[in-house]
């Protein structure tokens, strides 16, 4: 069957549970389009052939032995910021190319354990740290849309894999945006749960209050299967929450989006840098949304000028705290020849990180310094405290907060844009992060030149199912989400 990676999550479950095909010949077709396609898209860093077909092997034997999961034989691309045993994990960086994880991260575990087959690991930022994917020590990956611009970041590997069909869904994580915004970039659905939805352990870590691993896929239904897995408390990390767990599969109809009030903050859609098509395409599907009986509320969400300072003074300082591990003594990179333990402490870094990162373990460091902790550091964390009490204050009249998911399109390959403008395209993300509260990313559309674009829809916590359920109607009634680029119409 030439047409496999067609398929949704659904229709490769049923098709594997009812003998249509096998695991093994579905991870095969996929293995064969990433030999022929990801010499384009390098979104794969490391592709686990071998493992992925004794895998798949095990899965038909599973299948046959009627002891299956839903995803049971399912392939799956996971972010190279999970650990894997047995496989080269590198968050992107020179620091860690050489190091293979002794253990799997929770999120790679309860996959394994649901019967996913794991074809490999996907690009990304250095260290999570960029929203281009160019950050990374592997090169830039390509937006399958148009191979000349970028994925956009950390997740960028993630989701170029699943726009080009070179693996039905993936794992990402999101600091500041980094599911959200590639969605966006590349045309697909991605949520970032609430903080604590799902387990860190094994993640590497960049800031540890931000950080939250999430499902990347074409569609809600597709997101909603992987989140059945990937959610849930796990006693290894003490972020995760003790609280139950929907189906969210089977809750993808369960809110009515007929009543839904969904605010739309007025700051948001004044942004200097808004590109025109992005706000006509967002407001297009916000329109839509009001025709399925939807009320669109203009709220105030007066913290926004204050989004950029706050997350740029925190997530560096967590990741200047985070990284200081990564000493050349231990594990990861290590440079040659030093006279002394100061000069390979300061080579090995300097060698093994890349210039984004050095750049923020140093704003970081200062943040952190004796005389500016309490003028930076604690102030920013105040402000967080603000920023969250103007969402939860925004959550007693709406729903749900409506935004662009970015405030472009996805930029070229090589634009160089200043670390300032970079962190300024994070605008519509970073609070969502500073609240720890979830949000989801669909497709509405494209601009002038095909590139995709997409709405973000951010909830009160643990609200996982509605925006699972709000956009799969969205996505019952509208086709974004089935839109391919060429690359992803091409047969292995």
């Amino acid at each position: 069957m030439t047409d496999l990676h067609r398929l949704s999550i659904r229709e490769l479950s049923e098709g594997l549970a009812g003998a249509k095909f096998s695991s093994r010949e579905l991870t095969e077709h996929y293995l064969k389009r990433i030999a022929k396609l990801d010499t384009q898209v390098k979104s794969y860093v490391t592709v686990t052939a071998e493992q992925a077909l004794a895998q798949a092997d095990a899965a038909d034997a599973a299948i046959k032995a009627g002891t299956a999961t839903a995803l049971t034989g399912v392939p799956i691309a996971h972010k190279d910021i999970f650990c894997t045993q047995g496989i080269k994990t590198t968050a992107g960086s020179k620091m860690l190319d050489n190091f293979i994880s002794p253990y799997d991260a929770t999120v790679v575990a309860k996959g394994k354990a649901a019967g996913l087959v794991t074809l490999g690991k996907v690009n990304m930022d250095e260290f999570a740290m960029g929203s281009t994917s160019e950050n990374s020590f592997y090169g830039a990956t390509a937006n399958p849309w148009n191979l000349g611009h970028v994925p956009g970041g950390s997740s960028g590997g993630s989701a170029a894999a699943v726009a080009a069909d070179l693996a039905p869904f993936a794992t990402g994580t999101d600091t500041g945006g980094s599911i959200r915004q590639p969605a966006s970039f590349c045309g697909l659905t991605g949520l970032k749960p609430s903080y604590g939805r799902v387990s860190r352990f094994g993640m590497i870590a960049y800031a540890s209050s931000l950080d939250q691993g999430g499902p990347m896929a074409r569609s809600a239904e597709d997101c909603a299967y992987l989140m059945n897995v990937m959610a849930g408390h796990d006693a290894k990390d003490s972020t995760s929450v003790e609280k139950d767990v929907d189906d969210y599969v089977a809750n993808l109809n369960g809110t009515a989006v007929k009543g839904l009030r969904i605010g739309i903050p007025k700051q948001y859609f004044n942004v200097a840098g808004l590109d025109a098509d992005v706000k006509a395409r967002v407001e297009e599907s916000l329109k839509k949304l009001e025709e399925m009986g939807a009320t669109l509320v203009e709220i105030d969400l007066n913290m926004t000028e204050a989004y950029v300072p706050t997350y740029y003074l925190i997530a560096p300082a967590e990741a200047s705290s985070n990284l200081q591990r990564y000493d050349g003594v231990r594990y990861g990179y290590r440079a040659e020849n030093s006279v002394d333990l100061m000069d390979l402490y300061k080579r090995s870094r300097s060698e093994g990180f890349g210039a984004e990162v050095q750049r923020r373990i140093l704003i970081g460091t200062y943040a952190l310094s004796a005389g500016y902790y309490d003028a930076y550091y604690v102030k920013a964390q105040k402000v967080r405290r603000l920023i969250q009490q103007d969402f939860l204050k925004a959550f007693e009249s709406v729903d749900v907060i409506a935004a662009p998911a970015a405030p472009t399109t996805a930029y070229k390959i090589g634009a160089n844009l200043s670390p300032v403008e970079m962190y300024l395209g994070d605008i519509y993300t970073i609070a969502v992060n500073l609240a720890g509260l979830p949000a989801i990313n669909a497709p509405v559309g494209f601009d002038k030149d095909n590139l995709p674009v997409g709405l973000q829809l951010i909830g009160n916590y643990w609200s996982e199912s509605q925006l699972l359920s709000v956009v799969h109607q969205y996505q019952q009634a509208t086709d974004w989400h089935t839109k391919r680029a060429a690359i992803a119409e091409e047969n292995a």
